[in-house]
């Protein structure tokens, strides 16, 4: 179960995060991947809020996605290259304030260690341009019992066809 105090220290740094560019220096800046732009580039491409968490690995304040709520059919894909990530049929309610999936797609998505706000955890980037996701935990439902709690800003939803 998640401790309430957590929950709110988590929700207080990720606005922090979001509003103020904290949370690291560019996505995955040593890394090479298919998909790359200059940094004015991506600056033009994205939302400011997008830039901040896909590029300069922030966090947006829990509840406020409207990606949280999509209950339909489809895939979710990165904001930044358009890769779908995840599967809606992976999708769950953990509570938590950001949309959770027990899996990503096949090869959608890599991990790296982040000891970013004092603690260790590891961050979920996307396999195709490095953008920033949010952060895969041990703590979800069968059959992984894995939570991969994603920025619903660094996503976008593609519904599957009629």
């Amino acid at each position: 179960m998640l401790n309430r105090r957590l929950l709110l220290l988590t929700a207080a740094l990720g606005g922090i995060g979001l509003r103020f560019g904290i949370g690291g220096t560019t996505a995955k800046a040593a890394e090479k991947f298919p998909v790359t732009h200059s940094d004015a580039e991506w600056q033009k491409m994205l939302t400011p809020d997008q830039y901040a968490v896909l590029r300069e690995e922030g966090t947006e304040r829990p509840f406020t996605s409207e990606l949280l709520s999509e209950h339909g059919k489809g895939n979710f894909a990165c904001a930044g290259c358009d890769q779908d990530a995840f599967s809606s049929s992976t999708k769950f309610e953990s509570g938590t304030g950001w949309p959770s999936f027990w899996a990503p797609l096949d090869g959608a998505v890599a991990t790296s260690r982040d000891a970013s706000y004092g603690m260790v955890r590891n961050e979920v980037h996307c396999s195709r341009c490095g953008g920033h996701l949010g952060h895969v935990f041990e703590d979800g439902p069968k059959p992984t019992g894995l939570r991969y709690c994603m920025n619903g800003v660094a996503m976008k939803f593609h519904p599957a066809a009629a």
